[in-house]
């Protein structure tokens, strides 16, 4: 299989620089999977579980907002937080969960809803991650 040159990039850090053969992004709207050779392209993401196939082997990250920037032989993937499942520290993604959930019952305007919504997102693409995609609601 072709390979093409990643980098994830975070405030703090550059999650991950190398080859790969395929990644699985989550963008807004659906997931989208970039391949060697890719027609060219910005899109947005948002938070959910990015999937880096590289040397035959996948793995999952949990991934949040942010942008990608395709060519056909390299991508550049900014986000705000990236994670491995082993990196992500479960009593602070649901106490997020909580908080986010608390906060919507409250709604107090469209803005707090949306911001609340998208905290919640991230708290379940979190737990979904670090649990392999089998997190139920509890």
């Amino acid at each position: 299989m072709n390979k093409f040159f990643l980098e994830i990039i975070t405030p703090e850090k550059t999650f991950y620089r190398g080859e790969v053969e395929c990644i699985n992004i989550p963008a807004l709207g659906g997931s989208a999977t970039v391949m060697a050779g890719h027609q060219p392209m910005v899109f947005a993401t948002e938070p959910g579980a990015i999937r880096i196939t590289a040397d035959g082997q996948t793995r999952e990250a949990f991934m949040s907002e942010g942008f990608v920037e395709v060519r056909p032989d390299e991508t550049i993937a900014f986000s705000e937080a990236v994670e491995w499942p082993e990196d992500i520290n479960e009593v602070r993604a649901r106490e997020a969960k909580e908080r986010a959930e608390e906060q919507l019952r409250r709604n107090r305007s469209a803005e707090e809803y949306r911001l609340n919504r998208r905290a919640l997102q991230r708290a379940f693409a979190r737990l979904r991650v670090k649990h392999h995609g089998d997190y139920r609601d509890e």
